[in-house]
């Protein structure tokens, strides 16, 4: 087992927490519930941002093939979505958090299909998922398991991974749009009226 193990646990618990949170706060239903579970989200998700850059910071300072080195290298392909959180998945984590303030004035406050439907936006969830997934080939390598670096398995690992991505980018993006649709206000009847074509 190697020594960078300790490092990547924590690392690799966080984000994997993260998304999964994220993945249910579209289904909370009262407003209470969602800002409560929008700060742990936050809180999270700042967490895992600060361990990510510690460990890479420390990769670059190090010289040689220190564990710090070996650690960083095996979080550099969840760097790239680790930096998609930083500049747009926080904002929305938060503007989620403050809107749902105002709504949880009391607990039975009903979570509006518009804040449900921010919630669900793929960019909150999608970039946590995606750096959660992409924390487990570094967890599984520093534990000693090296079938990651065997090309008969890295092939249809990629292809798996890319395919567990997919799946997740259109489910996001579908409950996202059945939310927003909840969320439009209803056309007046008058509107639709005037809009029907008049039959004498």
């Amino acid at each position: 087992m190697e020594s960078y193990l300790v490092a990547l646990l924590p690392i690799a618990a966080v984000w994997l927490a993260a998304g999964v949170i994220a993945d249910g706060l579209p289904g909370l239903d009262r407003a209470c519930a969602l800002r409560r579970r929008a700060g742990w989200l936050l809180i999270l998700t700042l967490t895992g941002l600060a361990l990510t850059a510690t460990v890479l910071a420390a990769g670059l300072v190090s010289a040689g093939d220190a564990p710090a080195d070996r650690a960083a290298g095996a979080l550099d392909l969840a760097g790239l979505p680790a930096l998609v959180v930083a500049v747009c998945t926080v904002r929305r984590v938060r503007r989620l958090w403050a809107g749902a303030g105002a709504f949880a004035t009391a607990p039975e406050t009903p979570a509006p299909h518009g804040l449900r439907a921010a919630a669900a936006h793929p960019l909150i969830g999608l970039p946590l998922q995606v750096t959660g997934l992409l924390t487990v080939p570094a967890v599984i390598a520093a534990s000693g398991d090296d079938r990651f670096a065997t090309p008969g398995f890295t092939g249809p690992a990629i292809t798996v991974g890319a395919l567990i991505i997919l799946v997740f980018g259109v489910r996001h993006a579908l409950r996202h749009n059945r939310l927003a649709e909840r969320a439009r206000p209803a056309e007046p009847s008058s509107a639709r009226a005037a809009a029907s074509p008049l039959h004498v």
